[in-house]
């Protein structure tokens, strides 16, 4: 049950309802996690801006949507899991691969290797050893694409945690990720 509601579009203040129009124009749609971030126009802001600067980064959208499943595996967030299988499903990745992702693993060795590494970082709080930093080097990582990663770590920890925070209503394909995890 959503826990805090979603704002109504209709009655939003004009800077708000100007960055979710952004949001159905680019996506189609306005998430339910939007909708209710948009109750504070900061935590809007704050949420596009990581999003938006991330999506141009160095690494792929499909290495992207994999380290969110691989985030949201490990927090347990249904909300993120449901979006994540779908959007990696439109990126092209394949439901075996989207499945291990989830469960924070690859069929890809490259891409298993940053998932261990995405998985280090939250069973570690950021704190890495330096030999996953030399493994991630010697694999062809730069700092720049390492940073990266992090930084879509942390974008996703941030949309997980606020989903338990709210309770989002899923408004994707609902994925239940222990069901998932433990099939």
């Amino acid at each position: 049950m959503q826990r805090i509601n979603q704002i109504d579009t209709s009655v939003a203040p004009a800077e708000t309802a100007e960055l979710l129009a952004g949001v159905k124009s680019s996506m189609g749609m306005i998430p339910n996690i939007i909708a209710t971030m948009a109750n504070s126009k900061p935590v809007l802001e704050a949420y596009l801006a990581l999003s938006g600067t991330l999506a141009g980064a160095t690494i792929s959208n499909v290495l992207a949507e994999q380290i969110a499943l691989a985030v949201a595996g490990a927090n347990r967030c249904d909300y993120c899991a449901s979006a994540h299988m779908a959007l990696g499903a439109a990126a092209g990745i394949d439901e075996e691969e989207r499945t291990d992702n989830l469960r924070g693993s690859s069929s890809a060795p490259k891409t298993k290797l940053v998932l261990d590494f995405v998985n280090e970082v939250i069973r570690t709080k950021g704190r890495v050893s330096d030999t996953s930093l030399v493994l991630m080097h010697s694999n062809g990582f730069s700092d720049a694409e390492i940073l990266e990663i992090f930084g879509h770590v942390m974008l996703n920890m941030f949309t997980n945690y606020f989903n338990h925070l709210v309770g989002t209503e899923i408004d994707f394909p609902v994925v239940n990720t222990q069901d998932a995890l433990a099939a």
